[in-house]
């Protein structure tokens, strides 16, 4: 597995988008219909086996209603 896929910067970026889905009170399962992919799709990447391509995380940051310059500004240090 890439060493990207497990570095703290990483984890920070995933725990904000589980923190959003479950702020706006959603399962996995519901943000997958939303995004016309299977629930194993969101349980991927939230669970860091996959990555998320840019046009990915926009559409995810779609459903979430979240600003997506927002996460990527709170990763840069």
């Amino acid at each position: 597995m890439p060493k990207s896929l497990r570095s703290p910067r990483h984890q920070r970026f995933l725990d904000q988008l589980i923190s959003l889905r479950k702020a706006k009170g959603l399962t996995q399962t519901q943000v997958a219909e939303k995004l016309g992919r299977p629930q194993s799709f969101v349980a991927k990447y939230e669970g860091g086996e996959r990555r998320l391509d840019v046009i990915e995380f926009l559409d995810v940051t779609a459903v979430l209603d979240a600003d997506p310059c927002e996460i990527l500004l709170s990763l840069r240090s």
